[in-house]
């Protein structure tokens, strides 16, 4: 697979970043990445890797099998029009554009009488860019099963890989582990807070805050328990954690983080109903 990996990206910035980070050297060489991107200073960086770059879609498009759409969603359509009259019967198109369906990137890449369906799409997180993220993929009717050990190779680059079978789900994917870093972070932000109310200084109060994330997250990952019963092993009747867990529970803390997600997964389903207009 690894002499199959002849990739562009459209857009260069952090999350492009962070997957040609984890991919040349590795699974490609410089010379097999393209990069298109608008800002001189971004192309310059990817220049300096070794890659070849372009301030607009050129016929280097044609010569690379996979295509990783990876501008925001407000630019989505102007980009995948400028690209699509390079694109080839074997190009792979992966998009890891938030709230734009499959059917609606497989219209503009293709026509209504026949919709490209060589499509994957992804939802990334950000951790992605220190190699710990999380991403969902699922793939359009067209997609091979070598074109998905393709992506998934791409994506383990930089972390943990669930396929899923719908955009719907790719909409809970971005509600769970695409905005998922946000919750954690808000987390992060009151448990710190918390402590220098009651009296710790700042550093000592991240500083916790953070192993205390990083150990009970890794101690869940490895464990053959189940959360339940690693959080009844905190918690001792009458002790402090149970009155911590009572005002959570008061207060209808997993309500509230399910409310959240719905939430933003709404908020998905509603920008893709927005960018089919």
């Amino acid at each position: 697979m690894t002499k199959e990996l002849t990739i562009a990206f459209i857009g260069g910035g952090n999350m492009a970043t962070a997957l040609g980070a984890g991919l040349i050297g590795k699974r490609c060489g410089a010379h097999d990445v393209h990069v298109v991107d608008v800002n001189p200073d971004v192309l310059g960086h990817w220049k300096q890797q070794g890659t070849t770059v372009a301030p607009a879609p050129d016929d280097t498009l044609a010569r690379r099998r996979i295509w990783i759409f990876a501008v925001k969603p407000q630019y989505m359509k102007e980009a995948v029009q400028n690209c699509r009259p390079y694109l080839q019967d074997d190009t792979l198109v992966i998009s890891i554009a938030a709230g734009i369906s499959s059917t609606t990137l497989g219209l503009w890449l293709g026509t209504p009488q026949q919709p490209w369906t060589r499509l994957i799409r992804c939802m990334p997180n950000t951790p992605a860019l220190i190699g710990a993220g999380a991403s969902g993929l699922m793939a359009g009717p067209g997609v091979s099963e070598d074109d998905k050990t393709v992506a998934q190779q791409l994506m383990r680059a930089v972390g943990e890989v669930v396929w899923v079978d719908s955009d719907h789900e790719i909409d809970i994917v971005t509600s769970l582990s695409g905005s998922g870093p946000a919750y954690v972070f808000l987390f992060l932000e009151s448990l710190i807070a918390g402590g220098v109310k009651q009296g710790l200084a700042p550093e000592q109060a991240r500083s916790l805050a953070l192993a205390t994330l990083t150990g009970a997250t890794e101690l869940a990952a490895l464990s053959h328990e189940s959360l339940a019963v690693l959080r009844e092993r905190v918690t001792s009747k009458g002790g402090t954690t149970a009155a911590a867990l009572a005002v959570f529970q008061e207060r209808q803390f997993s309500s509230i983080v399910q409310s959240a997600m719905q939430a933003a997964a709404d908020r998905a389903a509603e920008l893709s109903n927005e960018s089919s207009q």
